[in-house]
């Protein structure tokens, strides 16, 4: 199938869906400047070939790049039923999809959980100051006079999920139970290799959803892809977006 006709497909199947699920990878956030993991120049693949760490901008200092706001204008038209991400970066927070539309299965470097409540808050309206206290992890030792939970009184962590850590539980089944509700399923960023978070696809897959992959590198899922891309997201999302504006008769 010509790239055209892929991209026409993809459309059409995100105009007609009810319960659209974009789950994002590390892929999403390189034309932002970071680094992925298992590109050609990712952490890992550079790490195996035995060469230092690809080079990367202060965290802080890195903006939603395009194919954020894409996902942002799919919410907008209403045809985004659940975000899942595996990034940390929090630049889909800061683009503008609310937290009841997403669920950051490794967590957010930008902000601290509650164990007993799972409220979420940003390290300074926790007033948590890294420099005395550390970085919040799970593994941490508690610190005398440290903050709790402003809600419950409950213990504060780094939302960070560090290897080793369980996931957050309340976002890992709402997103189960997207996933397997999904109707059409897509795939953006991610080699779909760290679990439990790759086994979404895979749920919405066997619920009957159309699975669409755009990922540069291989996955485990490409045999079961209704659809798939290899090529650079920014080539891909934005007409895809752009073609279901027209659909919908939105300027």
């Amino acid at each position: 199938m010509e790239l055209e006709d892929k991209i026409e497909l993809a459309a059409k199947w995100i105009f007609e869906s009810n319960r659209l699920v974009i789950f994002t990878g590390a892929g999403i956030s390189t034309e932002s400047g970071l680094p992925d993991f298992r590109g050609p120049d990712g952490v890992w693949t550079r790490r195996d070939a035995g060469l230092p760490p690809p080079k990367s901008p202060p965290w802080d200092q890195v903006k939603p790049n395009q194919g954020h706001y894409e996902i942002v204008e799919l919410l907008k038209l209403g045809k985004l039923d659940y975000l899942i991400s595996q990034n940390v970066d929090g630049l889909h927070a800061k683009s503008g999809i609310p937290f009841e539309k997403l669920a950051e299965l490794h967590g957010n470097m930008y902000f601290m959980k509650c164990l007993a409540c799972g409220k979420k808050l940003t390290f300074e309206e926790a007033g948590w100051d890294k420099k005395k206290l550390g970085q919040g992890y799970r593994t941490g030792r508690i610190r005398k006079n440290q903050p709790n939970c402003p809600n419950c009184e409950g213990r504060l962590i780094s939302s960070i999920v560090n290897f080793g850590d369980p996931l957050p539980i309340d976002e890992l089944e709402e997103s189960i139970r997207r996933s397997q509700s999904s109707d059409v399923f897509f795939v953006i960023g991610s080699s779909l290799v760290v679990t439990p978070a790759a086994n979404m696809p895979g749920y919405a897959w066997r619920n009957g959803a159309k699975l669409i992959i755009l990922n540069q590198g291989e996955t485990p899922y490409d045999d079961e892809a209704d659809l798939r891309f290899f090529e650079a997201i920014g080539e891909i999302i934005p007409p895809i977006v752009e073609r279901v504006k027209e659909m919908m008769n939105v300027n």
